[in-house]
């Protein structure tokens, strides 16, 4: 008995460094961002879209979707857009997941403050729940970077994106995340 509880102490010891050393590690890398770039999946039920995107920390992204009717996805900081060739839907990024996804500093704090998940002994993830907004976003648990998230989109829709291809920190054009007009 007297071995069982040494092991136990011991082994729970380890897997505590363990995971605080992994969260310290996608932390690391998060704040190491200022904007990224990737392609990306997107999978909304039996749906699947493909396209490129950057993310400029606080808060602005710029998507454009593969798809024939010119799909982007443009935030400023304060707004969100969805635009296509027949459509044109704008939010407050207040009411959207991405005020969450895109806030490099609330994901920071909210990595040290809560409990990361393993998905397959691939990915770790962390769930955000907030504001009737639902958002958990998944690291890699071999390099610690961002390789996807999940939100409900406005219409209770569950949109998984997965990311690759990422580049960090590359000259980007500003002009990106000015909001497109309706035609």
């Amino acid at each position: 008995m007297k071995k069982f509880l040494i092991f136990s102490t011991i082994f729970f010891f380890f897997q505590n460094n363990l995971f605080a050393s992994t969260k310290e590690n996608i932390i690391n890398k998060l704040n190491a961002i200022n904007n990224i770039s990737f392609n990306f999946v997107q999978t909304i039920g039996d749906k699947d879209e493909k396209g490129e995107c950057t993310i400029k920390y606080p808060k602005k992204i710029f998507c454009k979707y593969e798809a024939r009717n010119n799909k982007i996805l443009v935030s400023n900081g304060s707004n969100l857009v969805i635009k296509n060739n027949k459509q044109y839907y704008r939010y407050p990024i207040k009411s959207t997941p991405f005020e969450f996804l895109l806030d490099k500093s609330f994901l920071i704090r909210n990595i040290k403050n809560s409990e990361l998940k393993y998905l397959e002994e691939k990915y770790l993830f962390l769930e955000i729940r907030e504001n009737n907004k639902n958002l958990k976003v998944f690291f890699s648990i071999v390099n610690f970077e961002i390789v996807g998230w999940q939100v409900e989109d406005v219409y209770q829709n569950l949109a998984v994106t997965y990311i690759f291809d990422t580049s960090i920190n590359e000259k980007i054009d500003q002009n990106l995340f000015k909001l497109p007009k309706i035609d």
